[in-house]
């Protein structure tokens, strides 16, 4: 497949002032069902929505911990979940918000478990960070760097060994290309032959770090080169591009048992998180990231018009129900219960341990005989 993220004058992709501009996605719209594309449409205003009400919830302390959105992702998001069966696996980084609803969990519940209420997919014990649910397949949001990498091997290690039709997916930031279980998570699928597809959302900055000054080959997608892993580079901010070629390596990795690696470009419209104010950004750098040009909703939204998909009418409906589901989701996470402090330890352990300690702070080291 074909380098898809090229300059906005044409040509092959290059750095350009330590950044690397990506012209707006043109996948056809002719061959799309006006239902399915109206269906994407709703999904990325639903996570813009969620993640923007998520930012507003934290800064009235309704969050605690650290939070990090999705917010200019949403087309790499839903696309990359379309992309997926539901019997197919999901290990994400902990921007993983936009990718939990995406998978099929309820905005309800993703809210809840923001909030830290039992009601939540972690029953408030795992924050924003770290959703998770067996039935979805989603197999966590992990909080440190890369350590979604191993795990998501592991998995795709026990389908190959049981013989199954699954393949999993592993999600995560163009940093975590730098650290040592990259290099021992890709050695391994590509050795055994694994089904899964790794995926770097490239959003040009690790932190405060450009990839051009953290990586010697900023092109992700060759990375995978070393361990002859195939690679493919896509426009993040294209939904249909995105969804096209992951369904492509997912097929593939699921019919020919072998990994592959997928790297999306898009823009981060905030900080690394909530409270970072990205003061390490240039004032280009920061009018790139918030031109229409680059914003995946208004993009989408722009090319359904012109192909007479979506009416005004119609996005003002879509839209009054998207607010409606995020309101719905805060109040019910807003009245749900916080977790029994009794329940702290019940899922240290998925089956009972000898000797397990269950000591609170409070408590004392040595209890009383």
């Amino acid at each position: 497949m074909a380098d898809t993220a090229k300059p906005k004058g044409g040509g092959t992709a290059r750095s350009t002032g330590g950044r690397r501009r990506s012209r707006k996605g043109d996948a056809p719209l002719s061959d799309e069902q006006p239902k399915v594309l109206l269906d994407y449409y709703r999904q990325m205003l639903l996570i813009r929505r969620f993640e923007e009400r998520t930012s507003q919830a934290y800064t009235q302390a309704r969050i605690g911990g650290y939070c990090h959105l999705n917010l200019g992702e949403e087309a790499t998001v839903v696309g990359l979940m379309t992309a997926l069966k539901d019997e197919d696996y999901l290990f994400t980084n902990y921007r993983d918000h936009g990718y939990a609803i995406g998978k099929g969990m309820s905005p309800r519940r993703v809210m809840a478990e923001l909030y830290g209420r039992s009601t939540g997919v972690s029953k408030g014990w795992g924050g924003s960070m770290h959703m998770y649910d067996t039935e979805t397949r989603m197999l966590g949001g992990y909080g440190i760097v890369g350590g979604q990498l191993p795990l998501a091997t592991g998995a795709a290690l026990a389908v190959s060994y049981r013989g199954g039709d699954e393949v999993v997916m592993c999600q995560m930031g163009d940093g975590t290309t730098n650290i040592g279980a990259w290099h021992e998570s890709l050695n391994i699928a590509a050795l055994w032959n694994l089904p899964i597809v790794f995926v770097v959302i490239n959003n040009f900055t690790g932190m405060g770090t450009t990839v051009e000054m953290s990586s010697a080959e900023p092109e992700l997608h060759k990375r995978g080169s070393a361990f002859r892993i195939e690679g493919v580079r896509v426009d993040g901010r294209d939904v249909l591009a995105v969804r096209d070629a992951a369904a492509d390596l997912v097929e593939r990795a699921r019919s020919e048992q072998r990994p592959f690696l997928l790297e999306a470009t898009s823009y981060r419209m905030k900080g690394h998180s909530v409270v970072d104010p990205a003061k390490y950004r240039t004032d280009e750098q920061w009018a790139e990231a918030k031109d229409d040009q680059n914003d995946p909703l208004v993009l989408f939204r722009a090319r359904l018009t012109e192909a007479g998909v979506l009416t005004e009418e119609l996005d003002a409906e879509i839209a009054e129900s998207v607010k409606a589901e995020v309101a719905d989701a805060a109040d019910f996470a807003e009245n749900s219960p916080h977790p029994e402090v009794s329940t702290l330890f019940d899922y240290t352990y998925a089956t009972p341990v000898a000797n397990e300690s269950r000591r609170m702070p409070a408590d004392p080291v040595f209890a009383e005989q």
